[in-house]
């Protein structure tokens, strides 16, 4: 492992102890720390990150370069508190224009036969019904799939019929009425997951087959492998993703 590339694990659990979301960093920065490498570098120069961002492998249009960038600045100014050779890329090197996209609109009929194929096409019992709750429960209180993700098993309020959100956009909280057959699949999830042997080790209401938090990249790829081979959307002028469950 070169000295880079210790770096950016560094620079990784700092940014993960810290509580920032890493998904773009996780898939992005060792992708840059191995350029940086091919090339000789041993820090970040800004010519270095401006031709990394702008390697010719991103759709015209792409914001693909502006998120590297993003990507390479930050790891840089995480390197130049002690190599003050590292070059800082500066804001606005690499600009995107922000085009609003308009969700897709799922229907009734969507989100069943999304969470059917769930079912049917994941081999594992735990990790199907997983997805087809985390599904459903998007669709019937509009929760952002990294709500949904972090729900801690005490934020259920089954008494109540209610959700707990905390600490969502903004840092605020807010409380999420649940319908009685949103309880309903709940509860059967909880009686699933309680019956895992040996019992998750984490005190999210959803839990991977290894006992552990639900990861959105993993989940993200299986939604739309499941969007795929149920064919919804198809025809529509607008692409499905997951985000649109909360419309």
């Amino acid at each position: 492992m070169s000295a880079l590339a210790e770096r950016a694990q560094e620079y990784l659990r700092l940014r993960r102890a810290l509580g920032h979301d890493l998904a773009e960093a996780v898939r992005l920065l060792p992708r840059f720390v191995a350029y940086l490498d091919d090339i000789g570098a041993t820090t970040v120069t800004v010519d270095a990150a401006l031709a990394w961002a702008q390697e010719p492998n991103a759709a015209p249009g792409s914001n693909l370069p502006a998120r590297r960038m993003t990507v390479a600045r930050g790891f840089a100014r995480h390197l130049a508190g002690t190599d003050p050779r590292t070059q800082v890329p500066p804001l606005g090197l690499v600009t995107y224009r922000q085009r609003w996209r308009p969700p897709f609109i799922y229907s009734a009929t969507d989100v069943q036969a999304l969470m059917a194929e769930a079912i049917r096409a994941i081999p594992t019992p735990l990790r199907a019904a997983t997805y087809q709750t985390l599904i459903g429960l998007m669709a019937a209180t509009g929760m952002r799939v990294g709500e949904a993700l972090r729900l801690q098993r005490c934020d259920v309020d089954w008494t109540e019929a209610a959700i707990t959100v905390r600490a969502s956009k903004f840092g605020k909280s807010r409380e999420l009425p649940l319908a009685a057959s949103t309880v309903e699949a709940l509860d059967s999830y909880a009686e699933r997951r309680n019956r895992t042997q040996p019992r998750p080790r984490t005190t999210t209401f959803f839990v991977s087959t290894a006992g552990t938090a639900v990861i959105y990249p993993i989940f993200g790829r299986a939604f739309r492998q499941l969007v795929q081979t149920t064919g919804v959307g198809t025809g529509s002028p607008a692409r499905p993703r997951i985000h649109d469950l909360r419309h």
